[in-house]
C-alpha cells in the first residue's frame, strides 16, 4: 500500500480548519497579526439603487506566504464568503485573478504569492431606500509557506452610502489594476475530451495571440491530474492540451488559461472529441510563420491607413505647413529631399514614441487605447495654443516666433523646422482612423512589443510618404510651382485651416467638460491672441520681448489648465451628450448587453469619441438619420453606445478582446447569433440591410411554411 502525500495533506487542511476558532483566539493572545491580511475595499462609497458597485479583497501575503486561487489544487483550501448583507442586497460570484502554479514534492498548488484582489459585484435593488448600507463579510482562507499552513480568518466591514440617481459617483482608479489582473472571457466555447487515462482540451484561439509559457487551470476537482504535466500543441487557430485524467463525470467544465504572467482567459467547455493534432508548441515553427505573416500584413495596413490619414482633414491643417515648405524649395532636389527625409524622420519618432507610450502604459495595467493623449483635456490645452500660434504667424500677425511652444519648431527653415512639422503631424493625427489602420493598430495588442514598435513606425512612414514621393520622382517633382509673389498669399490662406482646427479643439473641450469649457476656451484664445499680438508689435519696433512673451505664454496655460472643470463635470456631461439623438442610446456597459442578448433582442453597439472624426462623419451620414432611427425602431433594436472621449478602461478592455487599439467599432448582434463586425464606414444602408435580415429571420422562425 503506497502513502499519498496529497490526501494526508489535504486531511491536514480540514483538520485545522475545523479547530480554526481556538487556532484564532491563540493567535490573538499572542500575535494578532495575520499571514495573509485582507482589506475589504468599494470601488465607490456611493451606489445608486438598480446599480451594481464592485467591492475589493485586496489580500496582501507576507513574504514567503502564498493564498490560494478557488480550486487549490492537490493540497490547500479556497477562500469562503460569508455575507451579512441588508434587504434589497445580493452578492454575485467572487472573481479571481489569474494564478500561478507552485510544485512542491509532486503536489501541485495553484496559488498568488505577490498581492492580490478578488472582486466581488453587490447589485442594489430599485426598491433600496438612500441613506447608509452596512455591508459585512466572515471570510476565511488557508495561508501557507513552503512548510507549514496556517488557517486565517476576519470579519470585514464596510459602510456604503446609498443615494439619490442624479448624485455624481467617483470610482477608485485602484480597481482598473485589480481588473486588468482577472482573466479575460474568450467569448468561443472550447471542447474536452477524457479517454485512455488522458484529458484533452480544445481552445479557439487565433493563432495570431502571442503565448507565452501556456498553463490550464481547472476549477473542477477530480477530472485531472494537478501534478501531471500539460503538453500544449498549436492547430491553425486552435490550442490543444493533453495531461492525465483522473475522472470523467462531468458535461462541462470551467478554468482558466494562462497564456503569460497574469495574463489568461476564462473559458468554458463542453464535453466532445478532441485529438492531440498540430505541433508542439515549444517548437511550433507554424506559429512563428503565422506570426510573421501577422507582422507583414499588419504592417502593410499601417503604411496604407497612414498614406490615407493625409486625405483626413484632421491633418490637413499640419500639412499646409509642408506644404509651404514644398513651395518656397521649388524644383530645388537637394533642398526638397533634405526636407522630406527630415520631415519623415519627425513623423516616425513621434508616432513610435507614441506606440511605446502606449504599450508602457498597457504594461503597466492601464487600460488605454490609441489616441489616448487627446483623451486628456490637458493636451487639447496645449494643442490649442499651438495651433493658434501657429495660424496667427501664418496670418502675419508675428514673424520669426521666438515662443517655445512649438511654432518656433515648424517654422524653422531648413531640415529642423521640417522634422518638427513631421513630429506635430504625427501627434495631431493620431485621433483619426480610416481604412486598413484598425487592424493594424489591434495588432499590436497581441504582438510582442518590437514588432508592435514596428508597426506604429510604419504608420509614420504611410503618413510621410507623399513627401516621400515628391523628393525622389523627378517626375512629380518637377511639377511643383516656383517661389514667386503668390506665396504670401498661400500662407495667409493657410491660416484659415488652423483656425478651424483650434475651432474643433474647442467644441471637443466643450463635449468633454461641458459649456463652461467654451468661455475657458475663448478667453484662453484672447489671451493667447493679445501675447503674440504684444509680441508681433515688439518685432515691428525692432524690440525683442521673446523671454516675457514666453514666460506670458506658459502661465497662460498653465493657468487654464488649472482652471479646468473636475471629474464630476466631466462625468455629467459625457452622461448629457447621449441626450436628443437621433438615434437614442444607451450607455455601453458589457453588463446591459449581456442582459439584452438573454432577452434575445437584436443589439447595435458603437463605440466613438468626439476627437475621431471618422466616428462622427459615420454618425452624421449614417447612424443618426431618420432611417436609420425608423428602422431600428420596427426591429425593436437596443442601440448602446460608448463614448471613448474620456478614458474609459472598460471600453478600452472590449476594444482589446476586439482585437482594436481604437475607435470607431461597430458591432451588430443579431439574437442568438456571434456579433457582426461593420466596417469603419457606415451607410444607411449597411445598417438598414442588417435589421432587415433580422426581421426576415424573425419572420421565418415564427412562420416557417
Amino acid at each position: 500500500m503506497t502513502f499519498d502525500f496529497r490526501i494526508f495533506s489535504l486531511l491536514l487542511a480540514f483538520a485545522a480548519l475545523a479547530f480554526a476558532p481556538a487556532a484564532e483566539a491563540q493567535n490573538r493572545l499572542g500575535n494578532s497579526e495575520l499571514n495573509v491580511p485582507a482589506t475589504l475595499m468599494a470601488e465607490s462609497q456611493k451606489v445608486q439603487p438598480g446599480q451594481t458597485v464592485t467591492l475589493a479583497f485586496l489580500m496582501e501575503p507576507k513574504p514567503t506566504w502564498h493564498g490560494y486561487w478557488e480550486n487549490p489544487g492537490d493540497a490547500g483550501i479556497g477562500m469562503s464568503f460569508d455575507w451579512t448583507l441588508p434587504t434589497g442586497v445580493t452578492a454575485g460570484e467572487p472573481q479571481f485573478p489569474v494564478p500561478s502554479t507552485l510544485l512542491i514534492s509532486g503536489i501541485m498548488n495553484y496559488v498568488y504569492k505577490g498581492d492580490y484582489a478578488i472582486l466581488v459585484n453587490l447589485t442594489v435593488a430599485d426598491t433600496v431606500r438612500p441613506g447608509p448600507l452596512p455591508i459585512s463579510v466572515k471570510s476565511e482562507w488557508l495561508s501557507c509557506t513552503d512548510e507549514i499552513c496556517v488557517p486565517e480568518q476576519d470579519e470585514l466591514s464596510i459602510t456604503l452610502q446609498v443615494v439619490g440617481k442624479g448624485t455624481a459617483v467617483v470610482l477608485d482608479k485602484r480597481f482598473n489594476d485589480f481588473r486588468a489582473a482577472l482573466a479575460r472571457p474568450l467569448g468561443s466555447e472550447a471542447t474536452f475530451a477524457v479517454g485512455d487515462d488522458l484529458f484533452r482540451l480544445s481552445v479557439p484561439l487565433p493563432a495570431s495571440v502571442a503565448i507565452d509559457d501556456p498553463y490550464f487551470f481547472i476549477k473542477q476537482d477530480g477530472i485531472v491530474d494537478y501534478a501531471a504535466p500539460q503538453k500544449f500543441n498549436r492547430d491553425g487557430d486552435r490550442l490543444i492540451m493533453e495531461t492525465a485524467a483522473r475522472g470523467d463525470q462531468l458535461d462541462s467544465i470551467t478554468g482558466i488559461l494562462k497564456i503569460g504572467n497574469h495574463n489568461g482567459f476564462l473559458l468554458t467547455a463542453t464535453k466532445g472529441e478532441v485529438s492531440m493534432t498540430g505541433l508542439p508548441l515549444a517548437s511550433d515553427g507554424a506559429e512563428q510563420e503565422g506570426g510573421a505573416s501577422l507582422l507583414l500584413l499588419a504592417l502593410g495596413g499601417a503604411l496604407l491607413g497612414g498614406l490615407l490619414l493625409n486625405l483626413m482633414p484632421c491633418v490637413f491643417p499640419i500639412l499646409s505647413l509642408k506644404a509651404i515648405s514644398l513651395a518656397k524649395a521649388g524644383g530645388n532636389e537637394t533642398e526638397v529631399r533634405r526636407d522630406a527625409l527630415a520631415y519623415t524622420a519627425g513623423v516616425v519618432l513621434v508616432a513610435t514614441a507614441l506606440g511605446a507610450i502606449l504599450l508602457g502604459l498597457r504594461a503597466s495595467g492601464a487600460a488605454v487605447g490609441w489616441a489616448f493623449q487627446l483623451q486628456d483635456p490637458r493636451i487639447i490645452f496645449v494643442l490649442l495654443a499651438l495651433v493658434t500660434a501657429i495660424g496667427l504667424n501664418l496670418a502675419g500677425l508675428f514673424e520669426l516666433p521666438n515662443i517655445n511652444i512649438g511654432s518656433k519648431l515648424t517654422h524653422k527653415s531648413g531640415a529642423s523646422g521640417s522634422f518638427w512639422t513631421g513630429a506635430l503631424a504625427a501627434f495631431v493625427a493620431t485621433p483619426c482612423t480610416g481604412p486598413f489602420m484598425a487592424a493594424a493598430l489591434g495588432a499590436t495588442i497581441i504582438l510582442p512589443p518590437i514588432a508592435a514598435l514596428v508597426i506604429f513606425a510604419g504608420l509614420g512612414v504611410g503618413l510621410a510618404l507623399p513627401f516621400l514621393l515628391i523628393a525622389f520622382i523627378p517626375a512629380i517633382r518637377n511639377r511643383l510651382p516656383k517661389p514667386g509673389p503668390w506665396l504670401d498669399g498661400f500662407r495667409k490662406a493657410m491660416a484659415i485651416p488652423m483656425f478651424l482646427t483650434a475651432i474643433g479643439l474647442i467644441w471637443l473641450l466643450g463635449r468633454q467638460i461641458g459649456t463652461d469649457a467654451l468661455g475657458l476656451s475663448l478667453v484662453f484664445l484672447l489671451v493667447v491672441a493679445l501675447i503674440l499680438w504684444w509680441f508681433g508689435g515688439g518685432q515691428m519696433k525692432g524690440m525683442s520681448r521673446g523671454a516675457i512673451a514666453s514666460v506670458a505664454m506658459a502661465i497662460a496655460v498653465f493657468g487654464a489648465i488649472l482652471a479646468l472643470p473636475g471629474e464630476e463635470a466631466m462625468t455629467s456631461q459625457k452622461l448629457a451628450n447621449i441626450s436628443n439623438e437621433t438615434l437614442p442610446s444607451e450607455p455601453f456597459s458589457e453588463a446591459r448587453l449581456s442582459e439584452l442578448r438573454a432577452s434575445d433582442q437584436p443589439v447595435f453597439a458603437y463605440f466613438t469619441a468626439d476627437w475621431c472624426l471618422t466616428c462622427k462623419a459615420n454618425e452624421a451620414a449614417a447612424i443618426q438619420r431618420a432611417e436609420t432611427a425608423d428602422a431600428f425602431q420596427t426591429a425593436k433594436v437596443a442601440v448602446l453606445m460608448g463614448d471613448w472621449t474620456r478614458p474609459d478602461p472598460d471600453i478600452s478592455r472590449f476594444l482589446e478582446k476586439h482585437g482594436r487599439a481604437g475607435v470607431p467599432l461597430y458591432l451588430y448582434y443579431a439574437p442568438g447569433e456571434e456579433p457582426v463586425v461593420l466596417p469603419q464606414i457606415l451607410t444607411v444602408a449597411t445598417l438598414t440591410d442588417l435589421v432587415d435580415d433580422t426581421v426576415q429571420t424573425a419572420k421565418l422562425a415564427t412562420n416557417p411554411q
